[in-house]
């Protein structure tokens, strides 16, 4: 009886009263800042957790933090990760196949954003600029503009050109990017005619001065201190965007944006993506256990500290959501992992030789291979033809020869591929899912874990864990923060985002909504 009766109370309530006792509706953000540090593994963040005292400390105690995503594509690198962050696009579906790669229509070689076509912004001198052309879906920002809402304001920044580009989109109101040679901030008439006056007074400002002489490592023992060049010029110039100082002069480009753009003072939601680019040159120079990637990693915590007061004071941080990753992680330094008693290793002489001798004894003379991309091989079409060989059986005389090399673990062709191989395993699925049929090579080739073709300091671009372990962090109007451990992929955020802001997501997106943190 007293059930039925509280069952009978609750249909005799009034409608209004029960609406009245459900959650409001969660107010859009007046601005999305993607942050994207680029060769950040995930774990920094726990392993220099109690040093960080900035942005990263916020989003730790304040976000929805994934300990489980990864990269679900292959090869791990900048270009392929910044296509993938605010599109939720596989290679196989953005295009965006690597940093660069062989182009058959052009027989050049490319790279992910570059365009005869336009025209590079902000340097003396005449030369192409970059665009997103190459780019075959959209964007977060691309979505949120179409969505009913052209007001919206969307930018993309790096130090990078791919970093700024591919994140931003189509329809971006601008993108900038480091010009190393003359230290200034540059962008294309993809955007607009000419350089923001703005922009103009900010390069013309001479930022790079503060960095003369200045050290940003002590020395310690035998080892060295790392200290700016003394003078100012393109040396200084490289420099800074080799160090921590590359980050603080990002961030300071970012708040002068927000501030002449009104980002997130205007009534619409904005979206601004900014790529940290110091991280991965400081660790490609000296690995992820050195002293040195320990001191960038603090650096971007007080950059990001630094941005999120602006962003308090202009906007209110409780108004802006912030979504926070990596477009690759990176392996540890050879030398290391031996020290370690670890496999691993460097690659010796030159990788592709044996495939060359394999189609030379099989076929005769002939520059059979006319472009590389990474461990991908690309034939030439046209030479084939004329010979009358098939492209398929030279692929097998390739992967046959490519296979007694000590170092290679795993080979897929073309026709493998296009005749829909299943995936054994999760490594078998990121190599499949990345590749585009018109500017994928021939054959991919997979090395061991652990072993790189670079001759010094270390790299990324495997589809094994220690490349594909990334950060993922939300934080802000209707996220719900704690910690998460089911597996997540970077193509989750797009998804998310768009359910966050009920908009259409991008039209190449294969992640999911992370309902999980969404209040």
């Amino acid at each position: 009886m007293h059930r039925f009766a509280v069952l009978l109370l609750v249909l005799l309530l009034p409608s209004g009263l029960l609406r009245a006792q459900a959650p409001p509706p969660v107010e859009d953000p007046k601005l999305i800042l993607f942050v994207a540090i680029d060769q950040f593994r995930y774990d920094y963040l726990p392993r220099f957790r109690d040093e960080y005292t900035g942005g990263l400390k916020t989003l730790l105690d304040q976000g929805a933090n994934f300990a489980n995503a990864h990269l679900e594509h292959y090869p791990s690198v900048t270009a392929v990760g910044h296509a993938t962050m605010l599109s939720g696009a596989t290679p196989a579906l953005s295009g965006i196949v690597g940093n660069n790669w062989y182009d058959r229509r052009s027989g050049e070689d490319v790279t992910s954003v570059s365009d005869k076509r336009s025209v590079l912004l902000g340097v003396p001198e005449a030369a192409s600029g970059s665009t997103p052309h190459r780019l075959l879906v959209s964007t977060i920002g691309d979505e949120l503009k179409r969505s009913g809402s052209p007001d919206s304001k969307v930018f993309g920044i790096s130090m990078k050109d791919r970093g700024a580009i591919l994140p931003a989109g189509h329809m971006a109101d601008g993108a900038y990017w480091y010009h190393s040679p003359t230290g200034a901030f540059v962008s294309s008439d993809f955007y607009f005619p000419e350089l923001p006056s703005w922009v103009k007074s900010f390069n013309a400002a001479g930022h790079n001065s503060q960095f003369v002489g200045k050290t940003w490592l002590e020395a310690d023992g035998d080892l060295p201190a790392r200290v700016a060049p003394s003078k100012l010029g393109p040396e200084l110039n490289a420099a800074v965007y080799g160090s921590p100082f590359g980050n603080d002069l990002l961030e300071l480009f970012a708040e002068n944006l927000i501030q002449e753009e009104r980002l997130g003072q205007r009534g619409v939601t904005d979206l601004l993506a900014v790529s940290f680019s110091a991280n991965d040159a400081v660790g490609h120079g000296y690995g992820p256990d050195s002293r040195e990637a320990h001191a960038v990693s603090l650096s971007v915590d007080l950059a990001l500290g630094r941005l999120f007061d602006t962003l308090d004071q202009s906007v209110g941080l409780e108004n802006v959501l912030v979504v926070l990753t990596a477009d690759h992680s990176v392996s540890p330094l050879p030398e290391i992992l031996e020290a370690q008693k670890m496999p691993g290793g460097r690659v010796q002489g030159e990788f592709f030789e044996r495939a060359r001798t394999a189609l030379k004894d099989e076929y005769g003379r002939g520059e059979w291979i006319a472009g590389t991309a990474g461990t991908s091989p690309y034939f030439d079409y046209a030479l084939m033809a004329r010979k009358r060989i098939d492209r398929a059986e030279a692929e097998n005389v390739v992967a046959a020869a490519m296979r007694e090399h000590p170092q290679v673990a795993r080979i897929y062709t073309r026709q493998q591929i296009l005749d829909g191989r299943s995936p054994v395993d999760v490594i078998d699925s990121r190599v499949l899912r990345s590749f585009h049929s018109r500017r994928s090579g021939d054959l991919e080739i997979l090395i061991d874990p652990f072993w790189i073709r670079s001759s010094s300091g270390t790299t990324h671009g495997s589809p094994y864990n220690y490349d594909t372990h990334i950060p993922l962090i939300f934080m802000g109007p209707g996220v719900r923060p704690g910690r998460y451990y089911k597996a997540v992929a970077l193509n989750d955020a797009a998804p998310t985002i768009s359910a966050l802001l009920d908009i259409e997501m991008p039209s190449g997106s294969v992640g999911r909504i992370l309902d999980e943190i969404l209040k």
